[in-house]
């Protein structure tokens, strides 16, 4: 009998054939200077076609979104055209996949943002983290804090964004809400201490969300929107000091826009699963009226079962798909996996990127 996790699920107007997800993976291969990804693209996301759903790496809605050296983007024609070569060659292996919508806020350093301008943020906090750059890892920039009547621009580049994301041929949109970046630090408390109508009670820190949410499924519509969140993850350096009231508020709010899912990292972003007492993603789980994609440490007995039990209707595996280009295979047939090198991670060319075995390369 064939598991559930690999069977076929229609994921708002996605037609996945299986449940495995490829999670957004940054690998900083792009262009520095256009944002632009590549003919290495094209081959990586080809070879990991397997996957129900592709999520891209993380993808700048507008240059003030970068915080990371190459990485790519998805607001001019030129990186369109580019990711064009990306959809039709995953379309062409028979897989889907969509872009995900990145804005990192804080997250950034004055020499990726242009003209050397400090990042923006909610508010004017550093974060104790460090961001890759053309010298390594350096501390981030200190940010600005974004002016009320900068919002509007900000929400119009998700939506500009997501009508490119359309023009390049994608599946869909992923808006990432989440591990520290612009949005999560409007959600958050440790990150937000605006006194307007952004910032205090948990309707105006989500307020952003909501309305770069209800922009981006205008610019679409709601079965190609999804959104990933991290309730509980410390991930760079961001901390709330009440999640569960937070996101129980949130994905209460997020049944309005008729999402095609919802992406949870559960607990730490590539750390613990273990919650602190008083937190519950079941409860999320069960406000959520759509598909719940499942996100942080799973192997393939736990994603198995918790597609099996109903805890889950997709599981997204990340670092697994960097050494594993048929994961979805391997894991199906019980298969043993790549181990992947972790020096190739962050940048480089093809070596560390292309160049894993598929499972038939291996016993041929």
């Amino acid at each position: 009998m064939t598991e559930k996790l690999f069977t076929p699920l229609k994921v708002g107007a996605i037609e996945a054939k299986n449940r495995v997800v490829m999670a957004p993976l940054t690998r900083n291969r792009a262009d520095n200077d256009t944002g632009e990804v590549n003919d290495m693209h094209v081959d990586y996301y080809r070879q990991r076609a397997g996957a129900g759903i592709i999520i891209t790496e993380a993808t700048q809605i507008s240059p003030e979104g970068k915080g990371y050296l190459g990485t790519p983007g998805i607001h001019s024609d030129a990186q369109v055209a580019a990711w064009k070569k990306v959809t039709a060659a995953v379309h062409e292996a028979g897989g889907k996949i969509v872009v995900q919508l990145w804005h990192v806020g804080r997250i950034s350093h004055v020499s990726l943002q242009q003209d050397g301008q400090p990042p923006v943020a909610p508010s004017a906090i550093a974060a104790n983290v460090k961001t890759f750059t053309e010298n390594g890892f350096e501390q981030v920039s200190e940010p600005r804090a974004l002016e009320l009547k900068e919002l509007p621009r900000v929400v119009a580049d998700y939506a500009h964004a997501t009508e490119m994301a359309r023009k390049a041929g994608f599946d869909g949109v992923e808006v990432h809400g989440a591990n520290g970046y612009l949005l999560d630090q409007f959600l958050k408390t440790g990150a937000n201490k605006r006194e307007d109508a952004y910032g205090g009670s948990v309707e105006n820190r989500a307020r952003l969300l909501l309305e770069v949410l209800a922009a981006v499924t205008e610019a679409w519509d709601g079965d190609h929107v999804g959104l990933r969140l991290s309730p509980f993850s410390p991930a760079n350096g961001i901390e709330d000091a009440n999640p569960q009231e937070t996101f129980d508020y949130v994905v209460k709010e997020l049944n309005k826009f008729g999402l095609a899912y919802l992406h949870m990292i559960e607990g730490a972003t590539g750390g613990s699963r273990e919650l602190a007492e008083g937190q519950s993603l079941k409860a999320l789980r069960e406000t959520f009226d759509g598909v719940y994609m499942a996100n942080n440490g799973y192997d393939r007995a736990m994603a198995i079962e918790a597609v099996e039990s109903g805890a889950a209707e997709l599981v997204a595996f990340g670092r697994p798909y960097i050494a594993n280009p048929d994961l979805a295979k391997r894991l199906e047939k019980d298969a043993p996996l790549n181990e992947g090198n972790q020096k190739t991670y962050y940048g480089g060319g093809r070596e560390g990127f292309t160049d894993y075995p598929f499972m038939d390369e291996e016993n041929a």
